[in-house]
Order: structure tokens, then C-alpha cells, then sequence
């Protein structure tokens, strides 16, 4: 749905020290546990927030995958000043996932599925792209009205999301992570 797209031309606020302060990449990524040999990938990547230090974690291989070319772009540009080179680019919407089945056994999505069109077929869609002993972490806009972030008929409720893992097999847990965001953590049942 293109009404609710992120606009790239906003792509300087995903590193503002708010979010940073929010959202610390560090902090969050400690719940993916990531290894120097895992295989992840960053759906909906944007310009590379969490994909730069993701990369810096494992010395396999990073897809960054986003639907904006722009934000692609940016992120390249960013990883070759921080000279990364581990990240392969995949211009994809997150219905239809451009990365072969079992292919990664970590996932970062953020800021994302409250995008989507469907967020079944996108559960299904990670599902089919994360090995059975994978594990994702969702960051998504808590469902009530606040300044920042997008309206609020745009935003994906907690249950919803974690209905919609529930049911494709997930195990689940819900984190709080502040006023603004929560996350989930999930992985495939054995």
C-alpha cells in the first residue's frame, strides 16, 4: 500500500540521536544472538540502521532487503564508508521475498510489517526464507496515538502481529521496549 510507504526523503531521521536513544541497535540486536557465521537478513532495511551493524557481527553474508531502490542506495553508500562488504542488496517487497527458501537463520524487520499488504502471506514469506532453528526479531509502532511515527489507523496492534506468528507456528514473545515501539521475538517451533 503506497499510502503507507516510508518516504526516503525522511531517510535522515532513521539515525537521529532520538532514535538511537529509543531503538539502540545494540541493545536490540542482543536478542538475535548473532553469531559470525549466521546468515541474516534485514527486511525492509531502509538505509541501513540496523543492516551496518548487523554486518559488523558475522562475517557471512547480510541481505538487505527493501522496496526502495533509494534506500538501497543510501545504504550502500553507507557501507562503503564504513567499509562492509558482507551486505548483497535485494530490491523486494516483503510479500513476495526475493531470497531462496531456508536461506538465512536470522531476521531483523523494523518499522515494516505495518506496512505491508498482507501480513499473513509476509509471515509466511519468513517463514519460508528462515531455517528451522532461525530466529526473527519485529520492531514495530506501539497501536496508540502519539506525535511521531505514522497515523494510527496505519499501525499494526501487538495481538495482531503476534496472532499472525502464532498461528504460521512461531513461537512468540512480546517485549516492551518503550512509550513508542514494541518488539517480538520469534522463532519456528521444533
Amino acid at each position: 500500500m503506497t499510502d503507507k510507504k516510508f518516504n526516503p526523503e525522511k531517510a535522515d531521521k532513521l539515525f537521529s540521536e532520538e532514535r538511537k536513544a529509543l531503538l539502540p541497535p545494540d541493545k536490540l540486536l542482543s536478542y538475535l544472538e548473532i553469531d559470525s557465521q549466521d546468515v541474516v537478513a534485514d527486511l525492509g532495511a531502509g538505509n541501513g540502521y540496523f543492516t551496518l551493524p548487523i554486518a559488523q557481527k558475522t562475517t557471512n553474508t547480510v541481505y538487505a532487503v527493501d522496496i526502495e531502490p533509494k534506500m538501497l542506495n543510501m545504504l550502500k553508500e553507507n557501507a562503503a564508508i564504513a567499509s562492509i562488504d558482507n551486505i548483497h542488496y535485494v530490491e523486494s517487497d516483503l510479500v513476495t521475498i526475493k531470497l531462496e527458501d531456508q536461506s538465512v537463520n536470522k531476521a531483523m524487520i523494523s518499522m515494516v510489517m505495518h506496512e505491508v499488504s498482507s501480513i499473513d502471506q509476509t509471515v509466511q514469506e519468513i517463514k519460508r526464507i528462515i531455517k528451522q532453528d532461525g530466529k526473527i526479531l519485529i520492531i514495530e509502532w506501539k497501536a496508540i496515538e502519539m506525535e511521531a511515527g505514522p497515523p494510527l489507523n496505519h499501525r499494526l496492534p501487538a495481538e495482531e502481529l503476534l496472532e499472525a506468528l502464532k498461528i504460521a507456528n512461531f513461537n512468540v514473545e512480546f517485549i516492551d521496549l518503550n512509550s513508542q515501539h514494541y518488539a517480538v521475538e520469534a522463532s519456528l517451533h521444533d
